[in-house]
């Protein structure tokens, strides 16, 4: 069993923007993988299917990014998921826009969802995605972040998820050091 969750905010107003990439993961990996969301419980919007014989769950949380461990937690518990098989998406200012690393642990890097995802799960040994945003010396992290995707960023940014989409599939039949080896070479 895997649970897999992109961050985000909830709203059409956050839709496009940089803090919401992994949001815009998970709906591609829901288009992908043909698993609906379609539940809503668990302060969040969740679906679940089989993928290669495993059964996977996907979660967008609905709390506004900085309480996303308050979703997570609660349908990890429900549905008896171990935090080794749980892996997060989420955006990083210190990577360059569509650059895209995987981790088998770390911290949150001042990243307040992640923050509140350590504070829930009470561990940062959790497998994630981070996808590259690049930072803006023009403005504040908090007004860059909430901010569209340029035109120049859109198509790295759309490899970014296509990349990711890709390894959250290969989770599904290989060990996650071995999806590390290949798609952060």
């Amino acid at each position: 069993m895997k649970l897999i969750v992109g961050l985000g905010n909830p709203g059409k107003k956050f839709e496009q923007t940089r803090h919401n990439v992994g949001f815009m993961a998970i709906d591609e990996l829901s288009k992908e993988l043909g698993i609906s969301l379609d539940q809503k419980k668990f302060q969040g919007v969740y679906g679940k299917g089989i993928v290669n014989g495993e059964a996977v769950y996907l979660l967008k949380p609905q709390t506004y990014m900085n309480l996303s461990g308050e979703s997570v937690r609660p349908l990890m518990e429900y549905f008896n998921i171990e935090v080794e098989d749980l892996l997060v998406i989420y955006d990083d200012l210190d990577l360059p826009t569509g650059k895209v690393r995987l981790r088998q642990k770390g911290s949150a890097g001042g990243h307040n969802g992640m923050k509140s995802i350590i504070t829930h799960v009470h561990t940062q040994d959790f497998k994630r995605v981070r996808i590259g945003i690049d930072r803006s010396s023009r403005h504040s992290v908090i007004d860059y972040v909430l901010k569209p995707f340029s035109k120049e960023e859109t198509e790295p940014i759309q490899d970014a998820i296509e990349r990711t989409v890709k390894a959250c599939e290969a989770w599904t039949t290989n060990a996650f050091p071995e999806v590390m080896n290949k798609f952060n070479a």
